[in-house]
């Protein structure tokens, strides 16, 4: 009987670890994974239900599931800076992520401090809504503020045309519109931090996903006002702040020397990656770090001037930055080696 109940906890395990990228067909899926009958599967699915771990909507066929959640908060705060962001995560949030694995608890400790404090000092607004999700195998926090939103932000401050530029610098770390008082740290590395991180402002969406390892840009047919940020985390990640930190610092000081650039956020829509105006914008800032790797992942093809800008130009004007590029396609290789040579 022992072993009947730990294979019944991992079958409702993996319905909830998977339930978000198959809502409308986990009961098949679990079937697949563990060579059972729908009705057993179905039993445990409506155990879940019953606990109030999962939520169910419509009926047959057209059944979704979703996970629910466990312990629900949300508190408005003043950004008058009566309130700061250590009050905010002590007295506020970290009582109600309870007893998570120190690891998961200094995540979130970072994460929640860093981005409140953004609002604070940022944002303009007059006060940020923090929204808790706990669920049975992660965690969401949202922080929002009715500020001018971050993008519109660094697009004015930085005097860039659009505000997609904004993001492709974001990206990139070491970005602040007030270097006397902020590195232009928090938003970088906690965007590696988390397993979802998104930034939503104005008419643009900017998420990074860790399961993907990718970061995305998405135009919102609506504008929407302020800036939001949604952060997620399993509770029992493995990943620490320290091995998140040694990717990118370097050194006895731990100086931010190293970074990651998604090349496809300098694509917009349909353009293609060919002239050196869109190259010169995607090197900005490269002379801040030692080491600048950049991600072709999901690029198809650039030109013969914008691969010059970068890798012939900007390298023997900078020979004490080094950069790598990596998931290059065959093409877009080519182009990088010719002008190498």
């Amino acid at each position: 009987m022992v072993g009947v109940k730990k294979t019944g906890e991992q079958i409702r395990q993996f319905i909830l670890e998977n339930v978000e990228k198959h809502s409308n067909d986990i009961a098949a899926f679990a079937c697949e994974e563990f060579g059972i009958s729908r009705q057993a599967v179905n039993r445990h699915i409506q155990k879940l239900v019953e606990q109030e771990l999962l939520d169910v909507q419509g009926a047959t066929r057209s059944r979704r599931y979703s996970l629910r959640p466990i312990v629900k908060w949300e508190h408005s705060f003043p950004l008058d800076k009566s309130i700061p962001e250590d009050v905010v995560w002590r007295d506020y949030v970290s009582p109600l992520l309870g007893k998570l694995p120190e690891n998961v608890l200094d995540i979130w400790h970072y994460g929640v401090t860093e981005m409140f404090n953004n609002a604070l000092d940022h944002s303009s607004g007059r006060e940020a809504l923090v929204s808790f999700n706990n669920y049975a195998t992660k965690t969401e926090i949202r922080i929002i503020d009715d500020g001018e939103g971050i993008f519109k932000k660094i697009q004015h401050e930085l005097g860039l045309h659009d505000e997609r530029h904004s993001v492709l610098e974001l990206a990139k770390g070491k970005l602040t519109t007030d270097p006397a008082h902020h590195s232009g740290e928090g938003i970088f590395f906690s965007s590696r931090l988390f397993d979802t991180f998104i930034v939503v402002s104005g008419s643009v969406h900017f998420s990074h996903n860790d399961d993907e390892g990718a970061d995305w840009i998405v135009e919102n047919e609506t504008s929407q006002p302020g800036t939001t940020f949604i952060m997620s985390l399993a509770n029992h990640a493995t990943r620490t702040m320290r091995e998140i930190f040694d990717k990118f610092t370097s050194g006895d000081d731990y100086g931010f020397t190293k970074t990651i650039v998604p090349v496809r956020l300098a694509q917009y829509g349909d353009d293609k990656l060919i002239s050196r105006s869109q190259a010169k914008r995607l090197v900005v800032r490269f002379e801040k770090f030692k080491w600048v790797i950049l991600d072709f992942t999901g690029v198809e093809s650039i030109g013969q001037a914008f691969a010059d800008e970068i890798f012939r130009v900007f390298s023997n004007q900078h020979p004490e930055v080094q950069l790598t590029a990596i998931d290059a396609n065959e093409a877009v290789q080519q182009m990088i080696n010719r002008a190498k040579s």
